[in-house]
């Protein structure tokens, strides 16, 4: 059923979810295409922008979600009585950027770039929500893969992984590579604060 103001409904619809949703299935649910989707949240975004709003709209992959604006996060995580979380460590910001870059992979490729065993450290991403299981590879042993998420997306304040730094050209060796690409992701609790729902 078609709506007059399509661009109240997305809001509501984001509104209310709280989690990200699919432009696909917004445009199926207000009958309208996907690009007439992405004009009307653009349009929602210039009027919270102008408007000063503590909220404001983020794309993630080919989602929306409704947001607060990172500003106002310290105010919110008194409110809320929200801990800030624990920074990455170097060691989490290279494996992270390993899987990044290279994704869908498994921990023996990561280990292999790294030189070290990367256990503990894919566990702890994987708690955080920045990387999950992506399947198996076709392999004896049919070993894990892993990719990186929507909430790491989020965290990093990127769209999509396009807007990924670029590799740099000079490749002498991967643990060089790994190293760099984890300096270049800058991943802040000011980022994160950004991702907080509304």
């Amino acid at each position: 059923m078609t709506v007059e103001n399509p661009s109240a409904a997305i809001e509501a619809i984001l509104f209310s979810n709280g989690d990200s949703v699919e432009v696909s299935r917004i445009a199926a649910a207000l009958e309208i295409s996907e690009k007439k989707v992405d004009d009307c949240v653009s349009e929602l975004i210039n009027d919270y922008t102008a408007q000063n709003r503590g909220i404001t709209i983020i794309k993630l992959d080919s989602s929306y979600q409704m947001v607060s604006c990172k500003q106002y996060a310290p105010q919110i995580r008194t409110v809320m009585d929200l801990r800030r979380n624990t920074p990455l460590s170097q060691a989490a910001l290279e494996v992270l950027a390993v899987v990044a870059y290279n994704q869908p992979v498994t921990k023996a490729f990561v280990e292999q770039v790294r030189g070290v065993d990367c256990s503990g450290v894919i566990g702890s991403l994987t708690a955080k929500g920045l990387v999950e299981e992506k399947g198996r590879l076709e392999l004896p042993g049919r070993p894990l893969l892993y990719g990186t998420t929507e909430h790491f997306l989020r965290c990093f304040s990127i769209s999509s992984l396009e807007e990924l730094p670029a590799l740099p050209e000079d490749d002498n060796s991967d643990d060089g590579d790994s190293q760099e690409n984890s300096e270049q992701l800058s991943f802040s609790d000011e980022n994160q604060d950004s991702a907080l729902p509304d």
